[in-house]
């Protein structure tokens, strides 16, 4: 028997295109749209049309069905580029279609999933509340029932893709009812941009990702069909859950490529540095560094793409992917400090691409369970406490 950690065929030809249009589209324009905190629907389109968006999705709702392995590699590409256009990818992917492609009905996934697994459109995912973060069950959003509609009041914040022109709706989480055990109960529902009662406001003044769209979402009253629910009534709950196990795959690959990029950047820039007649990459403590960075963007590499794997087998990935979230997030840590540290003084400047980096990564330890919720996530799976 053999142990092939060869990437598929599929795979190297998505990360080969994915890199050259990330090099030659995303790149020359990263800086000038994140001065001016800028999305770019032109980008999200030419994504769309590469076939960025619908990795699992099914080819007869607009997707390509690839699977999970060739995702990861293809938002490591464009987060070794800019996060910002990852995190359109990575969101969009994982958490505005997700949820639609898993847990919709066939009429809900025919009218949805095309236009926004092109580029045309994006989409939300609504579960962050301006008092529920970590604590997902501390919603406060209500659906009330009235007739054949659901009521909907509350707010969620943090929202990527939910206030653009080109955001088509958002899945929100609220809280439906009580359970027979008397715990809340949670419904997820479909919700158009446009429907009275739903106003959006995208957030700016933000340290990172500034070329990506982040939401507020206020509900007054807002009226939605019965026909709106995703799945059913009372699933929401486990249908976040599972949404964000999935996220934690996109999010770590985001986490990878921005160490992959940091460290090229440290790399590139310690061979051509020169102080007291000779390349600072010679210097010891500095060659150090480059090797804990290749070293570690290794591992993380390989206990990703190993998450990955088991993902697209059908097989158990949720510790693996909480673990790759937390790894990568932290990679991603170390290696644009250590990056930063290399460039001195230059890499605290705008001109260099590194400083941007250095922001950007900051959300990856946040994001899709924090640092903190991934190591209680992966305490719980060792058996460390009590399910």
């Amino acid at each position: 028997m053999s142990l092939n950690y060869d990437l598929p065929e599929e795979a190297q030809m998505i990360r080969d295109s994915v890199r050259e249009f990330a090099e030659e589209v995303i790149k020359p324009r990263a800086k000038e749209l994140d001065d001016k905190e800028e999305f770019s629907p032109e980008i999200t389109k030419q994504m769309g049309e590469l076939g960025l968006f619908g990795f699992t999705v099914p080819e007869e709702y607009g997707g390509n069905g690839v699977g999970y392995l060739p995702y990861v590699v293809a938002v490591e590409e464009i987060a070794r580029v800019d996060g910002s256009q990852a995190a359109t990818v990575a969101a969009h992917n994982s958490l505005g279609i997700g949820p639609l492609n898993y847990f919709a009905n066939e009429e809900q996934k025919k009218k949805y999933l095309p236009p926004i697994c092109s580029g045309e459109k994006v989409w939300g995912f609504g579960l962050t509340e301006p008092d529920a973060g970590s604590d997902a069950g501390g919603t406060k959003t209500t659906a009330v029932e009235d007739g054949g509609d659901w009521v909907i009041n509350g707010a969620k914040m943090f929202i990527t893709n939910g206030s653009t022109d080109y955001s088509l709706g958002s899945t929100v989480q609220a809280i439906s009812g009580k359970r027979p055990d008397g715990k809340k109960e949670y419904t997820c529902f479909i919700v158009e941009n446009g429907t009275p009662g739903f106003v959006t406001k995208t957030m700016h003044e933000k340290m990172l990702w500034r070329a990506s769209i982040t939401s507020e979402l206020y509900f007054d009253d807002c009226r939605v069909p019965a026909e709106n629910i995703l799945g059913k009534r009372g699933e929401g709950f486990r249908q976040m859950l599972a949404t964000l196990d999935r996220g934690r795959l996109s999010i770590a690959a985001m986490g990878l490529g921005c160490a992959q990029g940091a460290y090229e950047m440290a790399l590139t820039y310690a061979k051509e540095r020169k102080q007291f007649d000779q390349s600072i990459s010679t210097f010891q403590v500095n060659a150090f560094k480059l090797a804990d960075m290749d070293m570690e963007i290794e591992c993380a590499r390989n206990l990703l793409y190993k998450a990955a794997w088991l993902c697209d087998q059908g097989r158990p990935f949720g510790k693996l992917a909480a673990m790759a979230k937390l790894y990568c997030a932290e990679v991603a840590h170390h290696c644009c400090n250590h990056a930063v540290q290399l460039h001195g003084g230059y890499g605290l400047m705008k001109e260099y691409d590194v400083e941007r980096f250095y922001r950007d990564q900051k959300i990856l330890e946040i994001g899709e369970g924090t640092s903190e919720i991934c190591r209680l996530v992966i305490s719980r799976y060792i058996g460390c406490y009590d399910v």
